[in-house]
C-alpha cells in the first residue's frame, strides 16, 4: 500500500510541477545567426541577378528587378534585426508559447484579429437587429440598406463597450423562451 502511494505521489508531482526548458525553442536560432537564412538571402539575390542579365540595363524589366533586389535585401535585413527565430530551413518561425518577448509575433496580431472579427460580427448583429424593426426585413437582408450599414459600421469600432453594456442590461442574450428547440 505504501509503495502505491509513493507511485501516485511521484506521478502527480511529475504532472503538476512544470519542467522549465531553457534551451532554444525547438532548435530555432536568431535569423541573423542562421547560416541557412543567409544562404537563402544569397540564393534569392543570385536568382534575381541571373534574371536581370537577360535584359538591357535601364530597361523597365531591369529596373523592376533592381527594385525587387533592394526590397529583398531590406526584407532579409528586417528579419535579421528583429527577434524572429529561424529554423534549419532558413525561414522565420513564429513562436506561440506565450512568452512576452515574442508577443509581436502572435499575441498582438491574435488580439487584433479577435477585435476585427468581433467588429464584423457586432456590426452584422446590429444591422440585423435594426432592419428587423422595418416593414420588409427580408428584403433588406438581401439588398443592403447602404446608408444604415455605413452608419452601423462607423459606430462598430467601440463594439467591446457596447457589448458589455448590452450584457449588463440583459439585452445581449436571448431568454430561453426565445430559443427554438427542434423536436427529438
Amino acid at each position: 500500500m505504501f509503495h502505491f502511494k509513493k507511485v501516485i505521489f511521484t506521478s502527480l508531482l511529475t504532472l503538476i510541477i512544470p519542467l522549465n526548458a531553457f534551451a532554444d525553442v525547438a532548435g530555432l536560432v536568431k535569423c541573423s545567426e542562421s547560416s541557412a537564412f543567409n544562404k537563402r538571402l544569397e540564393g534569392s539575390i543570385r536568382k534575381l541577378e541571373v534574371r536581370i542579365k537577360k535584359y538591357e540595363s535601364n530597361s523597365p524589366p531591369s529596373l523592376a528587378l533592381t527594385q525587387q533586389i533592394e526590397r529583398t535585401k531590406k526584407r532579409f535585413e528586417r528579419y535579421s534585426k528583429s527577434e524572429l527565430l529561424c529554423g534549419k530551413d532558413g525561414l522565420p518561425h513564429l513562436v506561440t508559447d506565450g512568452r512576452l518577448d515574442h508577443a509581436a509575433e502572435f499575441i498582438l496580431p491574435g488580439i487584433l484579429f479577435l477585435y476585427i472579427t468581433g467588429w464584423i460580427g457586432w456590426v452584422g448583429r446590429t444591422y440585423i437587429n435594426k432592419i428587423s424593426m422595418t416593414s420588409n426585413p427580408n428584403e433588406k437582408e438581401i439588398i443592403l440598406d447602404v446608408p444604415l450599414a455605413l452608419k452601423v459600421m462607423s459606430s462598430g469600432f467601440i463594439w467591446p463597450i457596447s457589448a458589455w453594456q448590452e450584457f449588463k442590461s440583459g439585452d445581449f442574450l436571448a431568454s430561453s423562451s426565445q430559443i427554438t428547440i427542434s423536436p427529438r
